[in-house]
Formats: C-alpha cells, structure tokens, sequence
C-alpha cells in the first residue's frame, strides 16, 4: 500500500514564534504530534546564507512558514534558498506560506522608469521551486496574478470580526469603521458587513510622498466609537493623524485594527503617544519586544488560521470555507467566547 505522508513544516528566522504556534495548532487538529522540520539556516561570515536539512524529506508535502519581513531582502534569500534545497532533496511539493509578502506595495507603475517589484519576486518564488502560495491580506489582490502557481489569499478581517464581536460585545451600535483612505474602502466594506455596522472614509490628500496635507471625515462619526482598519501600518503618521481627525469630527473614542504590524522608525513611540485607544495587530510578522511592551498594542494570533489552511491544502479541501464565521469560529473557540 502507498504511504500516506503527513504534511512537514519547515521555517526559517523570520517568524520562528509563528511556525511554532502553527505546528502545535496542527497537532491539536491532528491529534499526533506535528513540528518543524530538523535543519539549519544560517550565514557564513560574509552574510551569504546556508541550509541544510537533516530529515529526509523525499515524497514529502512541504509548507515552508516565512514571511518576507524586514530585513526584507535576506527573509526573502532565505525562502529561496530553503525552497532550493527541498526541491533538491526530492519534496512532492513545495508551498510557501508567506504571512506577510513584501515588496508587495511595488505592485504597479507609478513613474515612469520604475520597477514592479512584486512581480519580480513572484518570478522569483516560482523559479525557485515553489508550486503553491499561501499567504495573507496582500497589499493588492491582483498581485495573485503575477503568479503562474496557485495562491490563496486569507484574509484577517472575518478574525478582527470576531475579536471586535467580542471586545465590544453590547455595544456594536455604537461602532463605525473607518477606512483610512479610499483605496482601503472595499476592505473596510467588508468588515462593517461582518458586524453589521455603518462605514466612514477618512480622505487624505498628499503634497508629496509620506505627507499627508489634509484630512476630511466623509460619514457621520459623531459620538460613534471608530475602528480604522487597513493592512499595513508602517511608520504610523497617516494612522495616528487619521485618528485625531476622527476625534475633531466627533468620534467618541479610536481603536485600529491593522493586519501586518509593519512598524518601523517612530512608529511605536507615534502610536504609544496617540489618541488612539488601541492598536490591534496581528502575528504575520514577529513582534519586537518594544511591541510587546506598548501599552496601546495588541497582538492577535493568526496560527490558528493558517494551520488549518495548511491542512486544507494538504488534504484537498476548501480555503475559502475559512472567510466563513460558521467554520472560522470553532477554530478560535480557545480565544473568543460564543457570541
């Protein structure tokens, strides 16, 4: 009889806490014990990168759990070469579960003579081997098509749904959730649909790149309690500003709800001195301890999501039944209570 394999993860240094949740969700699933492929990535003195796998990995069903984080470049060298090296050793299939896919925001033109280089990193992906992606709340959608490979997209907003459902349990007439721009509408759309509640658009203007001009509150936010939702905060300026000019606008209070924690530069130090009353963020990319730390910052975990992704891959099922409240639930019954 052919042997049924298990699925194998794999990880490199970008997100070790987050494979190591991953891999012990799936082992409650499974009911048998599941963890990280035995192997090494390391640098040689130079910084040039190294890998070496120590288990056989023949046949097997490979998920490597790596996202493209700063330092961009070498998270990025290391899912290649990782990649590389399972296709060497005879793998079935390579998956590479990027939780947060970098360079992501260089999806088009928008000068002349300039790169789109989230397509180049998708040609990168697929020459290295790699058959399938998974990953979540791309900056784009259409960034799925710079692949020839099969990518599935998860989204964070049906979990923020189910924290928000959660957090203000008893008072979701009082919620309005606020795109921070108009690009991000259709995102915020389909979370105030989730929770049932009104929509409002902060739109900005820029003089020049990272400076936001003007701010205008299009939607009625008076006395409301406003949850701004996007997926990336970097620096934080546009986010914290959006705040302030929600409060000038009559909004009660400010939370955020924000998928990849990007974070960089005064970021922290901007959100910590914010009006904001709190900042939610997810565990696609590895918080730092000043994260951690933040007394407005909160992290919530998106292991179980992509562990039980990897397990419909794996056996053949639907990816999309996870934008479901019905099937999503039961997956996070641990950290949210019945609604």
């Amino acid at each position: 009889m052919p042997t049924i394999h298990e699925p194998k993860l794999m990880s490199g240094n970008a997100n070790l806490s987050l494979a190591t949740a991953v891999a012990r969700r799936m082992s409650m699933h499974r009911g048998m014990s599941v963890g990280l492929v035995d192997a090494r990535v390391e640098r040689f003195n130079d910084g040039e990168i190294f890998v070496e796998v120590y288990e056989n990995v023949r046949g097997e069903d490979m998920f490597i759990i790596q996202p493209t984080s700063n330092p961009a470049n070498d998270n990025l060298m290391e899912l290649l070469i990782m990649a590389d090296a399972l296709r060497r050793s005879s793998a079935a299939r390579i998956t590479a579960v990027i939780p947060y896919f970098g360079y992501a925001r260089q999806d088009r033109r928008t000068k002349a003579r300039t790169p789109i280089t989230a397509k180049l990193v998708a040609n990168m992906i697929v020459g290295a081997g790699i058959e399938r992606v998974l990953t979540m709340d791309l900056h784009a959608a259409q960034i799925q098509g710079f692949f020839d490979i099969p990518v599935d997209n998860l989204y964070a907003a049906p979990v923020f749904a189910l924290d928000i459902e959660h957090t203000f349990k008893g008072k979701l007439q009082d919620v309005t959730v606020v795109s921070p721009d108009v690009g991000g509408v259709a995102r915020a759309r389909e979370l105030a649909k989730r929770i049932g509640v009104q929509l409002a658009i902060v739109d900005k203007r820029r003089e020049r790149p990272g400076e936001v001009a003007e701010m205008t509150v299009i939607g009625d936010v008076k006395g409301k309690t406003c949850i701004i939702v996007d997926d990336i905060c970097d620096t934080a300026g546009t986010l914290c500003k959006a705040a302030e000019t929600l409060l000038e606008a009559g909004a009660s209070e400010v939370h955020s709800y924000i998928t990849h924690g990007v974070l960089s530069g005064p970021a922290i130090d901007r959100v910590t001195k914010s009006v904001m009353k709190s900042l939610v963020i997810t565990d696609t990319i590895e918080p730092s301890q000043a994260v951690k730390n933040a007394k407005n910052i909160r992290i919530v975990p998106t292991a179980p999501i992509f562990a039980q992704a990897i397990l419909n891959i794996w056996n053949g099922t639907s990816v999309s039944s996870l934008f479901e409240t019905e099937t999503l639930h039961p997956i996070y019954e641990g950290t949210y209570s019945r609604i």
